[in-house]
């Protein structure tokens, strides 16, 4: 059994055969999807996706920093009660993202902090997306580090010094097909083995990301959960264990942030 931590099922690359994605990603063994929930509308979407897969799937829900400008408590108030749904299982994507500023790094601040203290209020992880903003990440988490209970960074891309900030944090780290790519995962390969074991998630951000090492790519560059065992392998090799033992304990861990069990018992 492998665990998707990051899927964007909402995506419209994924219209004309969304049904048989998550089926094809079940018969490929990945058989938990986290649908990632990036706005208001998609965090909406995403949660009836999690009740209309189930028992595949489940759903975060929060605002991403590019989209930042536009949390308002009107959006505080539908986030708070799609988190009250039990397939809802985390806050975010939220976090902050000074590569682009799409949202201004204040806005980006206040609805950061916002989701910090929903995740207090309703004691579910964070799902957090960071880019080039890692220390003022690091800054915010822990001056709130009594707010919130686990969390894990979603698909990072950073280096050691984030790495082990993260870690410090307790945070787990979400590893992507990031980390099959020959050009711009070379840093991250490295890395990788430095990931503590029970810290570890596997991830495939779909439709993004398709790894660049997957043997018969598809013509369309889609990605999709199914290729999740193709990044559990690149990890495994990397890590020098076996692929039974790393699927078996990033899902251990998946369980651990997320709580699966808990809805399924």
């Amino acid at each position: 059994m492998l665990v998707d931590i990051g899927l964007n099922l909402s995506s419209s690359r994924f219209d004309r055969d969304r049904d048989a994605v998550v089926q094809r990603a079940v018969a490929a063994g990945v058989t938990r999807l986290l649908l990632t929930g990036t706005s208001v509308d998609e965090s909406r979407t995403v949660a009836g996706y999690a009740e209309h897969y189930a028992p595949w799937c489940y759903a975060t829900a929060g605002v991403h920093p590019h989209d930042a400008s536009s949390f308002d408590d009107s959006s505080l108030a539908v986030l708070t009660t799609l988190l009250a749904q039990p397939r809802v299982l985390a806050v975010g994507e939220t976090g902050l993202d000074f590569n682009r500023n799409y949202s201004p790094p204040e806005a980006q601040e206040r609805a950061f902090e916002a989701q910090i203290e929903l995740a207090r209020s309703t004691r579910l992880p964070l799902f957090l997306h960071e880019r080039d903003a890692a220390q003022r990440m690091i800054d915010m988490l822990k001056a709130t580090r009594d707010n919130w209970c686990g969390g894990v960074i979603h698909c990072f891309t950073g280096d050691r010094a984030s790495l082990h900030a993260y870690l410090d944090l307790g945070l787990y780290i979400g590893i992507t097909g990031w980390v099959c790519d020959e050009r711009r995962g070379l840093e991250l390969q490295g890395l990788v083995r430095e990931i503590p074991a029970d810290r570890l998630l596997l991830e495939t951000d779909a439709p993004y990301l398709l790894p660049r090492s997957l043997p018969n790519p598809p013509k369309d560059k889609r990605n999709e959960p199914r290729y999740l065992g193709h990044i559990a392998q690149v990890v495994a090799e990397l890590r020098e264990c076996s692929l039974d033992e790393l699927a078996a304990t990033s899902s251990a861990n998946a369980e651990r942030l997320f709580r699966f069990g808990e809805i399924e018992s």
